[in-house]
């Protein structure tokens, strides 16, 4: 089938610059070259518990990683995948993609043999990194039998995967010491990366960035956040996430940071790596901050290294960050953003009050904001709650599916969150609910509509709606509202091997069912999400 035409996909919405714009014209492997050149033994990365690696020895591997792969025949505009942990690999890879012209398509662990099918294909992957065992789960398995539907897959690669056979990351390492590293030209403008986010059709969209969107909104917000070179941030957040793509792999060559990189978030190993290590900065969703947070109450230690907190990705209590804020030494608040938008808030300048922090979601990080009636489409007065729409030069490219972006874009090229929130007079924007039928737990979207999907095929529901459930660390969870076909009713855990049996992620299991005669529905028939998820918020706690 060959490569997409990315550099068609590259120009569905025109570049619009609505802030100062801090990143260069060049890519990450220009930045990686003048870090190596200027500082070749500094760390960048520090992972696996303590190893350190200098920007010169990741340098050195990504070229020695992207020979080989060029002499197995990947050419510009292949797409290279990679599922893997919080791993240095990951930024050697990374680093590859981009030597080589080629896109990166991270995906995050979670993900099982369905998603990935559908991922992969769509975007037509060539090479497949992944581990082989990890957390009790076979991932060099599920890919065998995942790429036997796979026609443009040219490789499975298995990373720190001892077995014998097969491609290996490491024999890579080795065929490509004697060759030279490919050096096509490349413009900042076109795709570098496409990562999959959950669409509220069930199905997956491929969210495209280029060299130069994922910097200006980094960049912007670093500044505003007083990293300097040489701080020290420590990256809980899955690399194959947008947050920890950004502020973990690819903000040590934008503006000289290291990364400490965790594989398994512990919150006591991180509050004592903060006091060991001196880290100036965190950016992660509400688990890390609560948990963080107490672990230092226990420590009596109000981490005084640590700078910053930005707490994003899932629902955020405001008395979080005021109990965080009065407990620690730096600065918590929250920040909001998207895949498809990163970081359209930065949190909280220096000056500002903490209170901003707890109760809004943020100034805006060189984003044009405009709130817009749901229904109309028309702009509301500052104040008031509409869906939130934004434009700027850190937005997306677009989608894998020209059909996606259509109607995911506006004529002016603005970007229809599908999120609900007020602008408020400090330029300070408030989450108040969301129009998209997404479930975000944990910092991951989840999509309602492709549980459903599976729930349907069990012969014994006749109709199934699925919503967000408040969850005290997560955020939100799983619920699922079911309607019997007949007397019998599955149990939680026949519900749960269905989904898995689908072959989705096990994070997409509902953690409660409430059993109904009908749902509330709108005179055309529609099921009013608004209505169960408010019904499953005032609940009393269920036992499934």
């Amino acid at each position: 089938m060959g490569a997409k035409n990315w550099d068609a996909l590259s120009r569905q919405i025109p570049t619009v610059t609505e802030g100062r714009v801090i990143a260069d014209n060049g890519t990450i492997i220009d930045r990686a070259r003048r870090m190596a050149a200027l500082d070749p033994h500094r760390c960048a990365i520090r992972a696996d518990g303590g190893v350190q690696i200098s920007y010169a020895e990741l340098l050195a591997d990504a070229e020695r990683l992207a020979a080989s792969l060029w002499a197995l025949g990947l050419r510009p505009g292949d797409v290279v995948s990679f599922q893997l942990p919080n791993w240095q690999e990951a930024a050697v890879i990374n680093l590859a993609t981009c030597l080589g012209g080629w896109i990166c398509n991270p995906i995050v662990p979670i993900y099982r043999d369905a998603e990935l099918a559908m991922m992969l294909a769509d975007c037509r992957s060539q090479i497949w990194f992944v581990t082989g065992e990890w957390r009790r789960y076979d991932y060099a398995a599920m890919a065998e039998r995942v790429a036997a539907n796979l026609p443009d897959l040219r490789a499975i690669v298995r990373v720190r995967d001892p077995r014998p056979g097969g491609l290996s990351y490491e024999s890579l390492l080795e065929q490509g010491a004697g060759l030279t590293p490919p050096a096509p030209s490349l413009d900042p403008d076109a795709v570098k990366l496409i990562m999959y986010t959950s669409g509220t059709t069930g199905r997956a969209k491929g969210v495209l960035h280029s060299h130069r969107s994922l910097p200006a909104a980094i960049l912007r917000a670093a500044e505003q956040w007083g990293l300097q070179q040489g701080d020290r941030v420590l990256m809980p957040s899955p690399v194959t996430h947008v947050t920890g793509y950004c502020c973990g792999l690819e903000m040590p060559f934008d503006l000289g940071t290291q990364t400490v990189l965790t594989e398994r978030w512990d919150a006591a190993e991180a509050v004592a790596m903060t006091l060991e290590l001196g880290v100036n900065a965190t950016v992660g969703a509400t688990p890390f901050l609560q948990e963080l947070l107490a672990q230092a109450e226990i420590a009596r230690s109000d981490l005084p290294s640590l700078r910053v907190f930005a707490c994003g990705g899932a629902a955020v209590p405001p008395e979080l960050v005021r109990r965080a804020n009065a407990t620690l030494a730096g600065r918590v608040f929250r920040v909001y953003g998207m895949t498809e938008a990163p970081l359209i808030t930065y949190g909280i300048s220096a000056d500002d009050d903490t209170e901003l922090a707890a109760v809004t979601d943020g100034r805006l990080n060189g984003y044009s904001v405009r709130i817009e009636d749901p229904q109309s489409g028309e702009e509301v007065p500052r104040g008031a709650e509409g869906e939130i729409v934004v434009r700027g030069d850190g937005l997306f490219l677009g989608y894998a599916d020209p059909a996606q972006t259509a109607e995911a874009v506006t004529a002016d090229d603005y970007f229809r969150t599908g999120d609900l929130g007020v602008l408020g007079d400090s330029d300070a924007v408030t989450i108040t609910g969301r129009k998209k039928d997404l479930i975000i737990r944990g910092g991951e979207n989840i999509s309602a509509k492709e549980i459903e999907d599976v729930l349907h095929q069990h012969p014994s529901i006749r109709e199934a709606a699925v919503v967000s459930m408040p969850h005290e660390r997560l955020g939100e969870t799983v619920c699922a509202y079911l309607i019997a076909r007949e007397d019998v009713r599955p149990t939680l855990s026949d519900i749960c091997a269905t989904v898995l049996g689908a072959g989705l992620a096990k994070q997409k299991c509902p953690e409660r069912l409430e059993w109904v005669d009908d749902f509330p529905r709108t005179p055309s028939g529609k099921v009013r999400k608004d209505i169960l998820r408010r019904m499953i918020t005032e609940a009393p706690p269920g036992d499934n």
